[in-house]
Order: C-alpha cells, then sequence, then structure tokens
C-alpha cells in the first residue's frame, strides 16, 4: 500500500459554524419536470428481489423513507415495481383469500406489479416538459408512480428515473386531488387551490 502524508488538523476554539445547503428552490407546476425527478444517476434505486417477503418490502420502504421498490431479477433486471398501496392496500388480503396462505408468506413477486404491466416515459419527453404534465400523466393513469427510461448505447432501455406523487406533493407544499383527472395547467392548479 502506498505511504499516505497525514493531513493537517487545527483544534477548534471561538465560534465556529456550520455549512447549510441551501434550501431546495420553490417547485410551481410550471416548473421544469427533472425538477421532481428522482434521477436514478444521482441517486441510487431503491431495489429488492422478487423472492422476498413483502413484510421485508414494507420494512425496507420504511428505512428508506421511500414508498416503492423496484424489483430487480437475479440477473439485475427489472421485473416489476413494489409499492406501499401494494403492500398495504386489498392485494395481501385477496392474495391471502385466493391462496390460503399466511400475511407473512407473501412474496414480492405475489402482488408487485410486473414489467409487462409497466410503462415508462421516455427521458427526452420530460426534458421539456413540466411538473403540471408529470401530474397530468400520473392522475391519467391514477398510478402514484410512474419511470422514466433512456437507452443505452446497445440501445436497450434502462430506467433512469422515477416520478412520485408523493414527492411532487412535498415539493409544491400542496395535495393532489386524485378524484378527477385534471389535464391542463388551469384544471390541476384549481384542484390543488380547492385541496
Amino acid at each position: 500500500m502506498p505511504d499516505y502524508h497525514l493531513l493537517p488538523a487545527q483544534r477548534l476554539t471561538g465560534t465556529v459554524r456550520v455549512v447549510f445547503s441551501a434550501p431546495p428552490k420553490p417547485v410551481t407546476l410550471t416548473s421544469p419536470a427533472l425538477d421532481v425527478m428522482t434521477d436514478l444517476r444521482n441517486i441510487h434505486a431503491a431495489i429488492i428481489g422478487p423472492h422476498m417477503t413483502m413484510e421485508s418490502a414494507n420494512a425496507y420502504m420504511m428505512q428508506r423513507g421511500v414508498r416503492s421498490l423496484l424489483v430487480l431479477d437475479q440477473d439485475k433486471l427489472l421485473c416489476g415495481i413494489i409499492t406501499a398501496t401494494d403492500v398495504l392496500g386489498e392485494k395481501p388480503l385477496r392474495f391471502i383469500q385466493e391462496r390460503c396462505v399466511k400475511h407473512n408468506e407473501i412474496l414480492v413477486s405475489d402482488i408487485m406489479t410486473p414489467l409487462d404491466r409497466l410503462e415508462a416515459i421516455p427521458v427526452q419527453e420530460v426534458q421539456g416538459a413540466k411538473v403540471g404534465n408529470v401530474i397530468a400523466s400520473l392522475r391519467d393513469t391514477g398510478r402514484q408512480h410512474t419511470l422514466v427510461i433512456e437507452n443505452d448505447v446497445d440501445g436497450t432501455p434502462m430506467v433512469c428515473g422515477i416520478f412520485s406523487l408523493t414527492q411532487i406533493e412535498k415539493q409544491l407544499g400542496a395535495t393532489i386531488s386524485s378524484m378527477e383527472i385534471a389535464k391542463t395547467f388551469t384544471e390541476i392548479e384549481s384542484a390543488l387551490i380547492a385541496g
């Protein structure tokens, strides 16, 4: 191992301040969509295997402070997504009734949304879009999350980002009503003001 020199240190006395990062810039409906995208090129994706238990998926989501996990197979390829709604909603109860299994025997693969039922927005579409466009798209599909993809050098699609309605609400500082589908900025803005 090469020799490394010691870094000089100094003893602290008197007044010492701590650097605080700048607060995130406010997000509005007309802000760039990229401002509310979880960019997996900069942040590690929250992932889980399909053969893990549903309970471990829930615990991991709580630990990470997220509401969805990408489900990757043994080859690290996307095979689905599991959300807090999947875990805490009706899916587990229906699965227990249909299969006569115990709650702690339910696997991620049993209740996840499989790959063939997922949709993703190409990153090129996101680059020119606004936050309002993302909200309208999520509301139109009735989903809390949507994936963003780009092609790798071989042309294979790769998930590079995620939009989460919960995260967008936090950044907007407002609750987004999911009752009716609003597709224009005006309709979305009205729903935000009313909610």
